[in-house]
């Protein structure tokens, strides 16, 4: 069986193309600049890749640029698209209802549409991703929708409800929702396998750690709270993203600043975080960088991030009263050794005893535990697959 994987964007479709008999990737790719200047395809077949300028004026014709990149040209992998036996598209927000992986339906896609107002950066490019791949394949081809919110949906409302009036929940369906969803669904799980424990008899918390950021309380193999919210900007300092702030300032400096609505969202969401506390920019890479060479509000930025990352663990210990497992993955998770150090270091008190040596081994892919055999609570560097993820809950589902 062949799954195709998207992951659509406002101006971006990545791709991956999985052979399911034995979950490995047969090319990839991603379109970027659509409907703008300079579009162009990177793709990979093998250990080859390539780069080609092509005009993309919207998904469609994105869509059709990666048809054509697996079915022809020296990247060919496929000899006709009816190799392909479904689409696997990953949603950011599913609201409170699209709570399962589910094949697309006008009502299904009308969910989406409606809930774009929650997610106006993501769930407007996944109905066009949607629409492209019924225009290219047929309306008759199965798609399936694996909803970033869907493994957070096991929350208990004291974790989910906002404390403002009750109303606006029941108007607006204004609550945390949580994202990153897959990536947790699937660390959580391979920590399971990894320790030899079935995942219903333990408390783990995982964190992906990247340019957004979450972590995830999962107790039993339920997620019983997370640091995002009615959207990805709650939580704690990423590369442009604020994280949880006092709204009174943010009340405050509208009134200052005489910001409206879309430049509040701006300022917090794009001007924030890392970039915002450094000056300097949102990539952890330049700010390791600008830190050694004497940069303050660099080494600041760093600081808050280790700090907040801290602070959630805790807070999700004592919320699960008590935690077997500490997972790092995304980006910065995967690769940033100081970052696992601060923070394992410091987390004594729940019994983690750090493994220093092995800390330095796992980084570029690479997975194992940082944590000692004396050490109470086990810490693993696992690298997150959402692709795979997706794929596998496509492929069960078309066998449903």
């Amino acid at each position: 069986m062949k799954v195709l994987v998207i992951n659509a964007g406002s101006s971006s479709l990545k791709y991956q193309l999985l052979d399911m008999t034995t979950e490995t990737v047969i090319a990839k790719g991603i379109c970027e600049r659509i409907g703008g200047e300079g579009s162009k395809l990177e793709f990979e077949f093998g250990d080859e890749k390539r780069v080609r300028e092509v005009p993309m004026r919207n998904h469609t014709d994105a869509f059709r640029v990666v048809t054509k990149a697996l079915t022809q040209g020296e990247g060919k992998v496929l000899e006709s698209l009816n190799e392909i036996d479904a689409a696997g598209h990953r949603v950011v927000q599913g609201g409170p209802n699209l709570r399962h992986t589910c094949f697309v339906t006008p009502e299904v896609l009308a969910e989406i549409e409606d809930l774009c107002e929650l997610a106006p950066l993501h769930n407007p490019a996944h109905v066009q991703a949607i629409n492209a791949c019924t225009a290219v394949l047929g309306p008759d081809f199965p798609q399936a929708l694996v909803f970033d919110t869907a493994f957070h949906s096991t929350m208990p409302p004291e974790a989910y409800i906002f404390p403002l009036p009750y109303e606006y929940y029941e108007k607006y369906k204004l609550r945390r929702y949580g994202f990153h969803g897959t990536s947790h669904q699937f660390v959580s799980a391979r920590c399971a396998e990894v320790m030899g424990r079935d995942i219903s008899e333990l408390k783990i918390i995982t964190c992906h750690l990247g340019n957004g950021s979450s972590i995830t309380a999962v107790k039993y193999g339920k997620v019983i709270d997370t640091s995002m919210g009615l959207t990805p900007l709650d939580g704690f300092l990423m590369g442009t993203r604020c994280g949880g702030v006092d709204p009174s300032a943010v009340l405050f400096l509208q009134k200052k600043e005489g910001w409206d609505p879309d430049q509040t969202s701006d300022i917090l969401n794009k001007k924030s975080g890392a970039l915002g506390v450094s000056g300097i920019g949102s990539d952890d890479r330049d700010l390791i960088a600008a830190a050694a060479a004497g940069s303050e509000r660099a080494a600041l930025s760093r600081r808050i991030q280790q700090y907040q990352v801290r602070k959630f663990i805790g807070s999700y210990a004592a919320a699960m009263d008590g935690v077997d497992a500490i997972v790092f993955t995304g980006g910065i998770g995967e690769n940033t050794k100081d970052l696992r150090a601060n923070v394992c270091q410091n987390l004594t008190y729940l019994g983690v005893a750090f493994d220093a040596a092995a800390n330095e081994e796992f980084i570029r892919g690479r997975e194992g535990e940082i944590s000692t055999p004396a050490s109470k609570v086990r810490v693993f560097v696992l690298p997150t697959n959402e692709e795979l993820l997706i794929a596998r809950q496509t492929r069960d589902l078309l066998r449903k």
